[in-house]
């Protein structure tokens, strides 16, 4: 299974973004991008280092919040 991560864009240096969620921080490649241009305060979703596209900040949110649901309820059952 693959996963995505919402991050925030903190800062672009030409292809490579420093980005931020849940307290971490970590340099992601914008490459996969293309020509769709990425600002400081944008959401992309992130796999395997690679920004594999932009998100809206509503949906960046929405997804952290079912992905503390689905930890939580692991967490719950060990």
């Amino acid at each position: 299974m693959c996963l995505g991560i919402p991050m925030q864009v903190l800062q672009v240096d030409g292809l490579v973004a420093r980005c931020h969620a849940k307290g971490m921080e970590r340099e992601v490649s914008l490459f996969m991008l293309g020509n769709h241009p990425v600002i400081e305060g944008d959401f992309v979703m992130v796999h395997a280092g690679y920004a594999i596209r932009k998100v809206p900040a509503g949906d960046a949110r929405t997804t952290w919040e079912l992905l503390d649901e689905m930890f939580a309820a692991e967490n719950s059952h060990a």
